[in-house]
């Protein structure tokens, strides 16, 4: 029982994370611009969310909880500005949108290691390549946590699950309920009648992709404070690749996204927990992450004939051919 409980907890942490990244992913995509710079919209966000918790909890003597939650505003703020870029890149430069996604990620990784280590030996004095965040506070439901084994839900409770919780029910109506969530959509399966019809595609898709940033940002925040407790270069791990690979699976639809990222993230739990169970050495630990990603390829080799994407997903719009 305690093996499947953890496998819960574990899962839970790592799965939600994903999903809001993922979603960040849709909003971008069905709007008709390729995303796949979601690695470096959620490095960026954690980056920017790591600085601030870390300036205020240390130079402004503001305390943790508030920190803790503003540092999601800050990280939402970072990955939206960044996002902003791949916006400009792709609508208004109108260059190549895959391109733009694999530069974007790099220069994410490479500006923060120089931000970091930069930061940390002018301002605050120290040689580091890391920003500490503090470990997270976490939370038991009394009552439902002694369910059997549907009580692992409500037990060891990150704060930001809750959050994800949330924002996935508001994107999923934005995005299906909305009159916003509407022209999204059109823009990414038909942007000339959308045009046509007197509304502004490149708007609509750039708030789109800020959208995109905002959650990505957000989800990489959330790995920081669930992973390592700390924002550092070895951040960059796939995990933006991986909420792309789900929500391709997901057939650019959030309630598909969600199994996905179920699938990857209580395969990786699991693999950690019989690893320990077995009490194998921490190197296979290591070897349980590649786990989500063998799981893509299997997925990509039996699903990705039955992938659906925007029918205007990747072009970049012209109104003279409309």
């Amino acid at each position: 029982m305690t093996l499947i409980n953890n496998t819960i907890i574990d899962g839970m942490a790592f799965m939600l994370p994903l999903l809001i990244m993922a979603i960040g992913g849709i909003f971008s995509e069905r709007s008709g611009i390729t995303n796949l710079a979601v690695e470096g919209l959620s490095g960026m966000g954690a980056f920017t969310g790591a600085l601030a918790a870390y300036i205020m909890t240390t130079c402004l003597g503001i305390s943790s909880g508030p920190a803790y939650y503003l540092s999601f505003l800050f990280a939402a703020l970072g990955g939206m500005l960044l996002g902003l870029l791949h916006a400009f890149l792709c609508i208004d430069g109108k260059a190549n949108q895959v391109i733009c996604g694999v530069v974007i990620n790099i220069l994410a990784q490479s500006v923060t290691i120089f931000l970091v280590k930069t930061i940390n030996r002018e301002i605050f004095g120290k040689p580091s390549d890391k920003i500490d965040l503090g470990v997270s506070a976490r939370y038991t439901v009394p009552g439902l946590s002694k369910i059997p084994v549907l009580g692992a839900f409500f037990t060891k409770i990150y704060p930001f699950e809750v959050m994800i919780i949330i924002l996935t029910l508001i994107a999923s109506y934005v995005l299906y309920k909305s009159r916003f969530g509407m022209h999204l959509r059109a823009c990414g399966d038909n942007p000339h009648a959308v045009d046509a019809a007197g509304l502004d595609v490149a708007g609509i898709r750039r708030r789109a992709v800020m959208i995109s940033g905002a959650l990505s940002g957000i989800g990489g925040m959330a790995f920081a404070y669930s992973i390592s407790a700390k924002f550092s270069a070895s951040y960059f791990v796939g995990y933006g690749y991986l909420a792309i690979a789900a929500l391709i699976f997901g057939n650019w639809t959030i309630l598909p996204t969600l199994r996905a990222c179920v699938i990857f993230g209580f395969a990786r739990s699991a693999g950690y927990q019989i690893v320990q169970k077995l009490g194998y050495p921490s190197s296979y630990q290591d070897l349980i992450m590649i786990l989500p990603y063998v799981l893509t390829l299997v997925l990509l080799i039996f699903w990705s004939g039955k992938n659906r994407s925007p029918r205007a997903l990747g072009e970049i719009y012209d109104k003279a051919k409309r």
